[in-house]
């Protein structure tokens, strides 16, 4: 057990908790909590992609089915928000559960398991955008009501807090899978699947694991997604940008990291940020710059932003 690794942790968690507290502004708040729930969204993604090796173009099929779970389970049914976060997280895993059954009982990987999940989460597109009882292509508007049991906040820092706390215990259980003999067998099978068969490695049941859990830690950032915004619809889910969004965040950050998908969400959406500044948010740029910053990582940094602090520190050791 590596006690170091879950104190930098703690220590992160700490900083973004005050960083609210001194520089007080409605705009920042707003910013942190979409950044962070994409994080959250990539730490999922990095677990199946990064660690395990299998690669999903369509993380947004899991996103889309958190946040249509809680929203349905609440307006439909009548149900509480609490009961549908976790409602949420089971939806995830369980819709992870099929999509990696399905796929890798027919032996797919590669680009071929990629498309397969892509496949998947445009079939749930057109299905939440086919029938009345999900609103269709207009959506569906939650029912603003003020309270903790309603998971509904007045002050946006109660909200944020929350969310912060789902990421670093999001961030906590993926830095002891890593180090467990269960992320030890999904590294193997990432670095060689067949030799990690010769070993032993039951890799169909692993994978499905690991495609399980993928799927609930990017369902609860859908959950979380339409609980702050109160509003869902099949584009804004289940569209490829939040797929694309989870998938560049954790390649830019460092692709099989721990912190690598928070890395990575941080730095794209300041830098979309600051580009909407100086282009007057005009629409589309930021998607562009998106597809720019993925070319520049895989040519430049194929380990991230993260390898840049290993370079320096394997430099001062080389010095010492």
């Amino acid at each position: 057990m590596n006690i170091r690794s879950y104190f930098s942790i703690l220590i992160l968690g700490l900083l973004f908790f005050f960083v609210p507290l001194v520089w007080q502004s409605n705009e920042l708040n707003n910013f942190l909590i979409y950044t962070i729930i994409i994080a959250l969204g990539a730490t999922g993604w990095n677990l199946l992609g990064g660690i395990a090796g299998q690669t999903s173009f369509g993380h947004a099929a899991f996103f889309g089915v958190g946040a249509y779970a809680t929203s349905l389970w609440q307006i439909n049914l009548g149900m509480g928000a609490w009961s549908g976060f976790f409602l949420a997280i089971g939806a995830g895993a369980l819709v992870g559960w099929v999509i990696g059954y399905l796929s890798f009982r027919a032996g797919l990987r590669g680009s071929y398991f990629a498309l397969v999940t892509l496949a998947f989460a445009e079939v749930l597109r057109v299905l939440s955008n086919s029938f009345s009882f999900t609103g269709g292509a207009a959506g569906k508007l939650l029912e603003i009501k003020l309270g903790f049991m309603n998971f509904q906040f007045e002050s946006r820092l109660h909200f944020y807090w929350i969310v912060l706390f789902v990421m670093m215990v999001a961030l906590l259980l993926v830095s002891w899978l890593v180090r467990s003999r269960f992320g030890a067998q999904l590294i193997a099978i990432r670095e060689n699947e067949e030799a990690a068969k010769a070993l032993g490695v039951d890799t169909f049941t692993r994978k499905l694991q690991a495609i399980s859990l993928s799927g609930a830690i990017t369902a609860s950032a859908g959950a979380l997604y339409v609980q702050y915004f109160l509003y869902i619809d099949p584009i804004l889910v289940f569209g490829p940008k939040v797929s694309i969004e989870v998938l560049l965040a954790t390649m830019v950050g460092g692709l099989g990291t721990v912190l690598g998908p928070l890395v990575g969400a941080l730095a794209l959406h300041t830098l979309g940020e600051v580009v909407k500044l100086f282009t007057g948010g005009v629409p589309g740029v930021d998607v562009a710059v998106y597809g720019a910053v993925l070319v520049i990582a895989v040519c430049f940094m194929p380990r991230g932003l993260l390898s840049l602090v290993e370079r320096y520190q394997l430099r001062r050791q080389s010095i010492k």
